[in-house]
């Protein structure tokens, strides 16, 4: 055992499952720690967290059993680990295909599907040495920001179980807030990566189109959702995303990465935010936001001006972003699930329906000119990051809701007319194409977690990550653990 490691070995389970995935994997790469010892960790902490919070709906114990054992064989063999991720706890999304496991996509009609093979971000995943615990919680096929299914029922906020934890990832990110995982994928579409890691006080990126290549996929040249990290710090999240980026010969989109290394000689160096040229939205233009999440965006905006930043109260614009996005949203979910609709629309909730009929009314030219109205938003955010390193915005128009509610139908005193409406300060931004990472930055009266979303510039993103630790360090919200943690952790 390496002595230095050794003098920084955790104690117990309750210090080392909340540990940053960066610690963890370089005390089991180091020897210090053996793989099957954190997954044991973590699976005596699923035992004794998940029956609250009803996060990892599929558990896969014998098959983490074998991953971390034959992890700790060959770095006994080898004297090295198999990547990045070596004996790191993962969990997948549940929309994520995962071969030899039961992967339902949060709808009864694949209540007992088994594919036969592994999406590319499970792969890459694995291929890095992350151990695999189960699948996480998802709304029906990912559709909407409140994580519930007939299939497993609703997975709770961990700060407090009357409320939700957001979505679609939102499995993904409780699992991380309760230590229940060390790393997880999620995806994201209008908010889906980030929404429930503003709500669960985790990180969360949504990478450039390309950035992370998915595949299998029935649109390889769509945009609009991608695949992408989460973790509870900034530099997890890069520790992910250095094994998750990078082309891929089946995925037209996919782009040749230009990452600094993250894997131990350079990890990822924090930004000074002296002289950084911050922008703050803090309504992205004319949205509806609770109160008490623009107290929050305006203080991490006095914080950074504190810190020497360049601080400008600015909007970039964002004229057709909604018609764009929620045009090619339905676009998206008739092509992706119109033959099911056509043999089992009476077993789909209502949102998803609405959804695909949306998609079966657009004519060409609709489709067309959402396109049209996409590239006019994305020329006008190339030439805003001209002038500025980073865009201050809120995550969420919300705050956590109650688990009793679908979705949001009214925010600070404004009618929402859809179940998507209430996650614009999201999907605007996803029509940006830019790279958009949830940082927690807060707390509401009620103890309800608030953070802020930085959006860089196109494919950015390691210059994105490295800002978003600088105001990380100042910030330290990350680190205050949910009351359910504390208490049974």
């Amino acid at each position: 055992m390496n002595a230095a490691a050794a003098s920084v070995r955790p104690a117990g389970d309750d210090e080392l499952c909340d540990r940053p995935a960066v610690e963890l994997a370089a005390l089991v790469a180091s020897g210090a720690l053996s793989a099957r010892e954190l997954l044991h960790a973590h699976q005596r902490r699923l035992d004794r967290l998940d029956r609250e919070v009803n996060a990892v709906v599929t558990r896969t114990p014998e098959r983490a059993e074998a991953m971390a054992a034959a992890a700790d064989e060959h770095l006994a063999r080898t004297g090295a680990p198999l990547g990045p991720l070596h004996g790191l706890p993962v969990a997948h999304k549940d929309l994520a295909l995962v071969a030899g496991v039961r992967t339902t996509f949060g709808s009864p009609i694949f209540a007992d599907f088994v594919p036969d093979v592994d999406d590319l971000v499970v792969q890459r995943l694995h291929r890095a040495g992350a151990v695999m615990v189960g699948k996480t919680n998802t709304p029906e096929f990912g559709a909407g920001s409140q994580t519930f299914n007939p299939v497993f029922g609703p997975t709770r906020n961990p700060y407090d179980l009357d409320r939700t934890c957001g979505g679609s990832s939102g499995g993904a990110a409780v699992a991380l807030r309760c230590g229940l995982v060390a790393v997880a994928d999620g995806s994201d579409m209008g908010g889906s990566l980030r929404n429930p890691a503003n709500f669960c006080n985790v990180v969360g990126l949504r990478p450039s189109p390309g950035r992370v290549p998915s595949h299998p996929s029935r649109y390889a040249w769509g945009s609009l959702a991608v695949q992408g990290p989460m973790g509870r710090t900034v530099a997890d999240v890069a520790l992910q995303l250095s094994v998750l980026a990078g082309p891929d010969p089946r995925v037209p989109l996919s782009v040749a990465e230009d990452r600094p290394s993250v894997r131990g000689a350079r990890p990822l160096q924090p930004a000074a935010l002296a002289g950084l040229r911050v922008a703050v939205s803090d309504r992205l233009g004319d949205l509806p936001v609770d109160p008490a999440v623009v107290a929050v965006v305006r203080a991490v905006a006095d914080v950074a001006e504190e810190a020497g930043a360049r601080v400008d109260l600015v909007d970039p614009g964002w004229d057709g972003a909604d018609e764009a996005f929620e045009t090619l949203r339905a676009f998206q979910f008739e092509l992706g699930y119109g033959s099911l609709y056509d043999r089992h629309a009476e077993q789909m909730k209502d949102t998803v329906r609405w959804n695909i009929e949306a998609g079966r009314a657009l004519r060409g030219p609709d489709v067309g000119r959402a396109e049209v109205l996409r590239s006019d938003v994305f020329a006008r955010f190339a030439r805003f990051f001209e002038r500025y390193d980073v865009l201050l915005a809120p995550v969420s128009q919300v705050l956590p809701f109650s688990l009793e509610h679908e979705w949001v139908a009214e925010v600070d005193g404004v009618a929402m007319g859809s179940y998507i409406e209430w996650m614009r300060s999201c999907s605007r931004v996803t029509v940006t194409g830019c790279p958009a990472l949830s940082l927690p930055a807060g707390f509401s009266a009620e103890g309800l977690p608030v953070g802020v979303q930085l959006v860089g510039a196109y494919r950015a993103e390691w210059r994105l990550l490295s800002i978003a630790a600088g105001f990380e360090a100042l910030l330290g919200a990350g680190a205050r653990r949910p009351p359910l943690v504390e208490a049974f952790g």
